[in-house]
């Protein structure tokens, strides 16, 4: 088979960095010559050169601003050269094959690129040279495949060490952008449609592994790709989700290391994807390194799980509060609750939590329990209690053929 060529969008601020940006659009070409790099000018004021290949004039058309960008704000231009930008490349990727995109910035350029790249499909490369990349860029990032890769310097000036980070880079992504052409190219399907298996995500922790594995083996046998996250992130693009483990709502609550913020539990039920969602390892808070532990926790009940993991056993009061948050966000967000589930394992939520473990508390497990029953009665969504622990093979095979019966009922309607 013939390789096909790779098309590359290079996106970013012309008016301040088109030296460094004609300079990666140079490293790509040199990389392959077959390459067909798209530049789009997401600029503040206009520029000329015969490389660009959508202009700023054409991107701020896009944004539907009416009035004069020079006269708005630094943070009111970017805002709006996003929106044009995300309108051009979605049209770029709707009108022909696009195989990466990539670009180069500070935080402003960072900013732009990053929200542009966000909204693309996951596993197509997007990779963003940027100044701020040796920092926390969970923020540019979200829960998206970006790659970021460190300036060193600025990007103020072509010089030795920028010269070679941006042709790192460019290799990056010619490379990145040819594999993603060659393997676009292979599932494709005879009429031309892209082949794809039903796909299943899952959530998992460490106490909650032994129920993903039996779960993702009896999905694997039924023909779906599963895919295992430790947060959701896939409702949008999944056939069904298995959230076992909502422990980030714990962290939330309680101020530990991962949460996900308030719109976990809303993505898969605004979407109205079916999902079966449970309680795995909703007794533990995560902090990290047993020194670093807040004073105010010293006294509760406290697990080392690893030199850098520790953890902080939920309180009835806490596990009250959960269970509330579990059945209000699936309440007021879900658009398919008949293909919605909630299964509670009476014996213990997590490995450390059945009877003998460090985490045992059944007084907590009941608030929990309690709370979502009282939250859930009359929505639509079913509960279903199981006696028995949250990584025990039978629950995990029944919850597993259950999602399957859910997704093929979605199918079906």
């Amino acid at each position: 088979m013939v390789a096909q060529a790779a098309n590359i969008i290079v996106v970013g601020t012309l008016d301040t960095k088109l030296a460094e940006f004609l300079y990666l659009r140079s490293q790509i070409l040199e990389t392959n010559p077959s390459i067909n790099v798209i530049l789009v000018d997401a600029g503040r004021s206009e520029t000329h050169h015969e490389a660009i290949t959508i202009s700023q004039p054409e991107v701020y058309r896009r944004s539907g601003h009416g009035s004069s960008l020079q006269s708005l704000p630094r943070g009111e231009v970017i805002k709006t050269m996003i929106t044009g930008a995300k309108s051009v490349i979605k049209e770029l990727l709707d009108k022909s094959n696009v195989h990466g995109i990539v670009s180069l910035g500070g935080s402003g350029g960072t900013s732009i690129a990053a929200a542009i790249m966000r909204d693309l499909p996951l596993t197509l490369p997007k990779l963003i040279v940027s100044t701020v990349a040796s920092g926390d860029t969970s923020s540019y990032i979200g829960e998206t495949d970006i790659t970021m890769m460190y300036s060193v310097v600025d990007i103020a000036g072509l010089n030795g060490v920028l010269r070679a980070v941006i042709a790192n880079a460019a290799a990056a992504i010619a490379g990145m952008a040819q594999s993603y052409a060659s393997r676009s190219a292979t599932n494709q399907a005879s009429d031309g449609s892209e082949m794809r298996k039903k796909a299943i995500g899952i959530t998992m922790f460490g106490v909650t592994t032994p129920a993903v594995e039996v779960a993702r083996r009896v999905l694997d046998a039924q023909g779906f790709e599963v895919y295992v996250f430790h947060a959701t992130g896939a409702g949008g693009r999944a056939n069904g989700v298995l959230d076992l483990t909502t422990t980030e709502l714990a962290d939330e609550l309680v101020g530990g290391v991962f949460s996900a913020g308030k719109g976990r539990l809303t993505a898969a039920a605004k979407a109205g994807v079916p999902q079966i969602v449970s309680v795995g390892a909703m007794d533990m808070v995560n902090f990290g390194p047993k020194d670093t532990l807040p004073e105010k926790f010293q006294d509760r009940n406290i697990f080392e799980h690893n030199p850098s993991v520790t953890l902080v056993r939920t309180t009835p009061e806490e596990c009250q509060e959960l269970g509330k948050r579990v059945a209000s966000r699936l309440r007021d967000n879900c658009t398919s609750p008949s293909v919605t589930e909630v299964w509670l394992p009476l014996k213990g939520i997590s490995a450390i939590a059945v009877e003998g473990q460090a985490f045992y508390e059944k007084k907590a497990d009941d608030a929990l329990f309690d709370a979502i029953r009282r939250g859930l009665d009359g929505s639509g969504i079913a509960v279903k209690e199981v006696d028995a622990d949250i990584n025990d093979p039978i629950w995990a095979e029944n919850i597993a053929h259950r999602l399957v019966k859910l997704v093929g009922v979605k199918s079906i309607s």
